[in-house]
């Protein structure tokens, strides 16, 4: 039993399918056919039965004729009782057989109804001539003799079982040509049922082949195999997107890395052929040279941070996410912030909120906005930093940010050409908005309400009051 569903799962699909259809309508067939067979085999057994008791050629007048017949004293020939064969048993088993019938022995029951103890009976027996018989036999009381004799009716039984070997043959063939035609309706609807499922499975070996994950499948209909394949084109628009954020990642890097990668070597060259050619750098000279190159290694180190937080899948988390104080972490980064603009006034409203967020990356976001508004405040500027109520909003008064700019301020390595000259990778932001989205909430940059300027916010979800047990 192990070996065929073994064997089906080797042939193709479209060849189960057809298979399996045939197999469906040869069982259907078979039932139905075997139905109908044994309807019509009751049905001409009860039609032959009521034949038998009804016939319409044995009467009294005849019996007497057939036994006088039988005696020596007939008047004439009889005539043939027709299809029916006819005969007489008295209660001693004497059989009395009219003219062209087949002669059965009689059985215990025709003598009981010959004796008056059964009233009639009806089997089935076999012939002299070895022809299956149906009979019926009754008794019959003569007058004025009162002697009662059975009379058995026959009939043969092949008017049952040849019709029914005709029909069997019969269904037998609508069934072979019915089980053949379902096979190849079956394949035919297979092919053209599976026709998209052929056309995906060469979009994939084309994708696996070439890399081209420009191709797309037409979807009609709402049906499964639309699905499969709206689903295989959405899977192949987002990795081509993937792979095109991934090429232009590589490339904003390495040109984010070329300006103070080329700096450094610069600075370390004219620090080697100092010391190759004996020529000392003036001491002004040379410290102005390792500040650069120490701002530089700092750059760098930076900027490497913040690609490896951008390469991690969007799905993933830097660490578990844990309930943490918003205006605890916003104090935290207020501290830096007036470490890197001393010369800035921050003002900072902060009421208690609670949010569930992974807290290093959390502080590195508030970090970074608070240190964008720092980099655009001009000299003695002001900062105004408010959470209420789960929005913490950092109001610089800057030259503000252009509005055709304003839907850019989150792509990577974006930078507006007033901020080209500013230290800085372009991607603060985009973390920020990582950040932000992965604890559930909103951020938002838009130019000041009133004056210049402009006003980050951020929305996160939480509570005033830590959860219990926190």
């Amino acid at each position: 039993m192990t070996g065929l569903p073994r064997r089906l799962r080797a042939l193709p699909l479209r060849s189960r399918l057809a298979l399996l259809v045939a197999m469906a309508v040869a069982v259907a067939v078979a039932a139905v056919a075997a139905a109908c067979w044994f309807v019509t085999r009751e049905q001409l057994e009860q039609q032959l039965d009521n034949s038998l008791r009804n016939s319409p050629t044995v009467d009294k007048s005849y019996v007497e004729e057939l036994l006088a017949s039988c005696r020596g004293a007939g008047r004439g020939p009889l005539r043939s009782p027709g299809s029916y064969s006819l005969q007489i048993i008295d209660a001693a088993g004497t059989v009395c057989e009219s003219p062209g019938s087949t002669r059965i022995t009689p059985t215990d029951e025709d003598l009981a109804v010959a004796g008056g103890k059964r009233g009639d009976v009806l089997y089935s027996a076999t012939g002299a001539d070895d022809q299956k018989m149906r009979v019926y036999t009754y008794g019959l009381e003569l007058r004025p003799s009162g002697e009662i004799y059975a009379v058995s009716v026959a009939r043969p039984e092949k008017e049952v079982t040849d019709p029914l070997s005709t029909l069997a043959w019969v269904l037998v063939l609508v069934a072979g040509i019915g089980v053949v035609g379902a096979g190849a309706a079956g394949l035919w609807i297979a092919r053209t049922g599976l026709r998209p499922v052929d056309d995906l499975a060469h979009a994939v070996e084309h994708v696996a082949e070439t890399e081209d994950l420009t191709i797309r499948i037409p979807a009609e209909g709402e049906d499964e195999i639309a699905r499969l394949s709206r689903s295989f084109n959405a899977m192949t628009s987002s990795l081509a997107t993937s792979r095109d954020r991934q090429a232009q990642l590589i490339a904003d890097a390495g040109h984010e890395l070329r300006t103070p990668l080329t700096s450094l070597r610069t600075n370390i060259e004219l620090l080697a052929r100092s010391d190759e050619t004996g020529r000392a750098i003036p001491p002004d000279d040379r410290k102005a040279l390792m500040v650069s190159v120490k701002a530089q290694m700092t750059e760098l180190a930076a900027l490497i941070g913040d690609l490896q937080e951008l390469s991690r899948p969007d799905a993933a988390q830097p660490g578990p996410l844990q309930v943490v104080a918003l205006h605890e972490i916003t104090r935290n980064a207020l501290q830096r912030a007036r470490l890197r603009g001393p010369e800035l006034t921050i003002t900072a409203e902060l009421a208690p909120w609670y949010v569930r967020a992974e807290p290093a990356s959390l502080e590195r976001a508030v970090v970074n906005v608070l240190d964008n508004a720092v980099k655009f405040s001009p000299a003695g500027g002001t900062i105004d930093v408010v959470l209420h109520r789960g929005e913490l909003t950092v109001r610089d008064h800057g030259p503000g940010i252009p509005a055709e700019d304003l839907p850019h301020v989150f792509d990577r390595f974006w930078r507006s050409p007033s901020a080209r000259q500013l230290p800085g990778s372009g991607l603060g932001l985009s973390i920020v908005a990582r950040t932000v989205q992965h604890a559930g909430g909103e951020i938002a940059l838009r130019p000041a309400a009133e004056g210049t300027g402009t006003l980050a916010s951020i929305r996160l979800p939480g509570a005033p009051t830590p959860p219990p047990g926190v």
